[in-house]
């Protein structure tokens, strides 16, 4: 069974995961649609900004937007540097920060879809 951690440290497993998906998607008719969704939850959810480090630099996560291609990415400063990062890509601290369980379900989705 998949396992990524969630909120507060919290294990999510893949049943909690596709509920999650279920929520962010239920009145979804496609792909784009679905993406949409999840990336509502994910920026309705999601408690900013946050610290991770990202190529071993410490930076803070300020916002989460939407990509060109609809994609979510985590907006991430370092000093004056900004640079967006795929949510698929950006690693989390532990533990995560509230509402990270949404970051979980669109990694799910996506890679399973």
């Amino acid at each position: 069974m998949t396992r990524r951690k969630g909120d507060e440290g919290k294990t999510v497993d893949a049943k909690r995961l596709n509920a999650l998906i279920e929520e962010a998607t239920v009145d979804c008719y496609d792909e784009t649609e679905q993406e949409t969704g999840l990336f509502t939850m994910i920026e309705d959810n999601l408690e900013l900004p946050f610290h991770t480090r990202v190529l071993g630099l410490e930076v803070t996560v300020v916002a989460v937007e939407q990509s060109d291609d609809g994609s979510p990415v985590a907006v991430c400063r370092h000093g004056r540097e900004t640079q967006r990062i795929s949510l698929l890509h950006l690693p989390l601290p532990s533990p995560p920060p509230n509402g990270a369980e949404w970051i979980a379900a669109y990694c799910h989705w996506a890679r399973n879809g």
